[in-house]
């Protein structure tokens, strides 16, 4: 019988942490766009009153993009302060779901036939089958307070437009989804559950905006990607006066949103009588890895400085192991704000891989500089590995993993294995941050032999970067 640790509704945590407070590395400042208009100067103005907004940019066609953020997420992505209180309408909406269960995948470790310890936070029981809904419905709260009546965001496969259509419901306001072409036609059920929720879903790149018919001017046969989703959906809600762009991934405050899951893992751990030696996550643009990893890196710089923290992402789009730490803009056409990260260039589209949700272009300026500093690591993976492991896993332990998931699987499984050629027990913690049930054709297509595996040249990625490093 597989082990499980569970929580009452009552530990469901009162605060999200914000790792800020104690990071031993500064996170460099965002700096505005570069091709701003003369109506900001090139500049990121003062924020609004309490219950406005704050971080108002320009674009470089002139347009002035309204401001985005509530003062109350603005704050939270610029403050030090350690924990960060969850208003109370936030929390009850968590205590529909969570706590999320923590198991130890004792059958996975049997057919591995190793000494490790492998547990697994396993966020796939929430409403949308994924941890994006834990930042949704706290944006969809802040934002309703401000008078925003419409949200609009990009989403790459769809996990995240679906969180940010559940999370508006309750609110009363509307939902606008940009979705990467490549994962609107891989997963029309993603769709479908976002326009059962009252979403409006647009293939990305589309007709409706400049930056997406530049984009198919300039490939009619564009897969897609986030930047341009994102940069999409910016624009479009620039043009109306109720509406603001959300964003699921990458940013301060999203990332403080998803520490959640690592707050209830540290209890379910507590209660497992065990701390992990290595916290495992996949890597999109950083939600999912922070949110399993932050709190445990609070704990371990006090008491287990030997753990450590390992991003997982694709081969595919490969932006922390072979990407540049640089100053670049998180969408497609460069109107928002420049952030150091590590990156790609955010002109970089990856091949439609299965999971979309880690085809961003760049990584989360807290993650990066983490990064960059050594205070945790990065390795990829290709499409079939992460399919062979995502099937082990579905196996052995009876979930079938989103493909985002299945990455931080095959970690799990390498560091297991590891364990085994050591000799060694080693306790594994991993983040499964949503279920596969709407990826089934992803499985039916590596099961029929027709995954494909594909890698950026070195020459592709240095022609998207090097604009970047030439204006630096």
């Amino acid at each position: 019988m597989r082990q499980v640790f569970h929580l009452d509704t009552s530990q469901v945590p009162t605060h999200w942490y914000n790792i800020l407070a104690d990071l031993p590395v500064e996170v460099p400042a965002p700096r505005s766009a570069p091709r701003a208009n003369a109506r900001t100067n090139g500049t990121v103005p003062g924020v609004d009153g309490e219950g406005g907004d704050a971080d108002v940019e320009a674009n470089g066609h002139g347009t002035p993009v309204r401001p985005q953020l509530p003062l109350s997420m603005y704050r939270q992505s610029i403050g030090r302060t350690r924990h960060v209180e969850i208003p109370g309408p936030v929390r009850e909406e968590y205590q529909r779901w969570r706590p999320t269960p923590l198991y130890r995948a004792s059958r996975l470790e049997r057919a591995l036939d190793t000494p490790a310890h492998i547990y697994f936070k396993y966020e796939g029981t929430s409403p949308s089958g994924s941890h994006k809904i834990n930042t949704a419905l706290a944006q969809a709260y802040y934002y309703a307070q401000s008078g925003v009546k419409q949200m609009v965001t990009g989403t790459g496969a769809g996990q995240w437009g679906t969180a940010l259509s559940m999370a508006c419901l309750p609110y009363g306001m509307e939902c606008t989804v940009f979705m990467v072409r490549s994962s609107y036609r891989q997963k029309p059920y993603r769709g479908t559950l976002m326009r059962l929720n009252g979403a409006r879903v647009i293939e990305s790149p589309s007709m409706e905006t400049e930056v997406g018919r530049a984009a198919l001017r300039a490939d009619p046969d564009s897969p897609g990607s986030l930047g341009i989703a994102n940069a999409e959906a910016i624009e479009y809600a620039s043009g109306r006066k109720d509406a603001r762009f959300s964003i699921g991934s990458g940013e301060n405050h999203v990332l403080l949103h998803q520490t959640v899951i690592g707050e209830e893992a540290l209890l379910q751990m507590e209660k497992a009588g065990e701390f992990p030696d290595v916290v495992i996550g996949a890597m999109g643009a950083g939600s999912n890895f922070a949110g399993i990893a932050f709190p445990f890196y609070r704990e371990a710089m006090q008491d287990h400085p030997g753990t450590r923290f390992l991003a997982v992402e694709p081969d595919a789009c490969p932006k922390m192991t072979r990407g540049s730490y640089l100053m670049d803009h998180t969408d497609y056409s460069g109107v928002t704000p420049m952030v150091k990260m590590y990156t790609l260039g955010h002109t970089f589209t990856a091949y439609h891989i299965h999971a979309g949700g880690l085809r961003y272009h760049g990584a989360a300026p807290i993650v990066s500089a983490m990064y960059h500093e050594g205070l945790v690591e990065a390795t990829s993976y290709s499409q079939s590995r992460v399919f062979e492991s995502g099937m082990a896993f579905a196996r052995a332990e009876g979930l079938v993993p989103a493909p985002e998931s299945a990455h931080a699987v095959a970690a799990a499984i390498d560091e297991a294995v590891r364990a085994r050629e050591e000799g060694r027990e080693r306790v594994i913690l991993f983040g499964l941050s949503g279920h596969g049930l709407l990826d089934l054709s992803a499985y039916e297509m590596h099961l029929a032999g027709e995954t494909v595996d594909v890698v950026p040249t070195d020459e592709q990625i240095q022609a998207s970067l090097r604009p970047l490093i030439e204006s630096s």
